[in-house]
């Protein structure tokens, strides 16, 4: 259940049988076509939707994230290593006052990774909590399921395309984009790396049918309800 939907008498009788909560992350930056905030509504959303069935409280996404290699995008908003490890700290410590010792963190960018690492190091001074951090898209389940649709996806092509993603009006290449080198754009200044990669996709086809979409996005919901459930 998302805590919008709650007030804080709820979170202390849920606290009083059960200790589980969902925080999930997200991130603001260009997605060539589809939103900015593209990390952060697919990260909410399957958190919420696998907790739902199992009443778990799913607090707001974080929407902001590491990801200075897009800055050069306007619209992209991106926080510094220190800002962002002060932040993951501060919101654990907050659930844990709140009676919360199991937190399923649901991650929808991949520069926000430093935030498992700072997870083990909260928990290494919370001994008595637990931390699960969970990479949806690329969890082993639902990674096979894009795999068995299309090899070829990358940031911003057809793997992020749903249809609460999308934008109105907006128009979809039907070619697919050649692959960028990706390495070679974590090594170059933000401008260089808008240069290299024009429209912002990383290269594939830029949209498949919502009947396929539909079929990942199952095995993801299902994947991290696992997770919780199996806790």
């Amino acid at each position: 259940m998302r805590t919008a939907e709650m007030d804080w008498r709820a979170i202390e009788d849920w606290v009083r049988h059960d200790d589980r909560a969902v925080l999930p992350l997200g991130s603001t930056e260009q997605h060539a076509g589809l939103s900015l905030a593209t990390d952060a509504i697919l990260a909410e959303r399957v958190a919420a939707e696998a907790a739902e069935p199992l009443g778990i409280p799913v607090f707001p996404v974080m929407p902001f994230g590491l990801t200075p290699y897009f800055s050069a995008f306007p619209g992209t908003v991106t926080l510094r290593l220190a800002t962002y490890a002060a932040l993951i700290r501060d919101m654990l410590d907050s659930l844990k006052r709140s009676g919360f010792r199991r937190i399923l963190i649901v991650n929808g960018h991949g520069g926000n990774q430093p935030a498992a690492l700072l997870a083990q190091e909260w928990m290494m001074d919370n001994p008595d909590a637990r931390v699960r951090f969970h990479n949806w898209w690329q969890a082993p389940l639902t990674r096979a399921a894009v795999m068995a649709v299309e090899p070829v996806a990358g940031h911003a092509s057809w793997i992020e395309n749903f249809p609460w993603t999308r934008l109105p009006g907006a128009e979809t290449p039907a070619k697919a984009k050649p692959m960028a080198d990706v390495d070679h754009m974590h090594t170059v200044p933000p401008f260089e790396a808008r240069e290299a990669l024009g429209d912002g996709n990383f290269g594939g086809l830029y949209r498949r049918s919502d009947e396929e979409m539909m079929g990942i996005w199952n095995v993801a919901v299902a994947e991290t309800r696992a997770l919780l459930e199996g806790w």
